[in-house]
């Protein structure tokens, strides 16, 4: 399962999504929204933004009951 977190510097929730992700054994790759336009313009306002497997899965907050039954049925 590829997972990428979609950030900023200085977003505590970010950081926090990050810290569940690893809490469940994921290693998610770690996307700087303001290093590209458009991702910027897309998720200005929605960080952090779980994609899994290229579906965005969670905006703002990581449902850690919603993950865990992801990570067991990911389709």
């Amino acid at each position: 399962m590829r997972i990428e977190l979609y950030t900023r510097q200085g977003c505590h929730l970010c950081d926090e999504a990050e810290q569940i992700l690893l809490g469940e054994g994921l290693a998610p790759t770690l996307v700087d929204i303001n290093a590209q336009p458009e991702l910027l313009a897309t998720y200005n306002e929605c960080v952090p933004v779980v994609v899994m497997d290229g579906k965005v899965r969670f905006r703002g907050k990581v449902d850690l009951v919603l993950l865990r039954r992801l990570m067991k049925n990911p389709t």
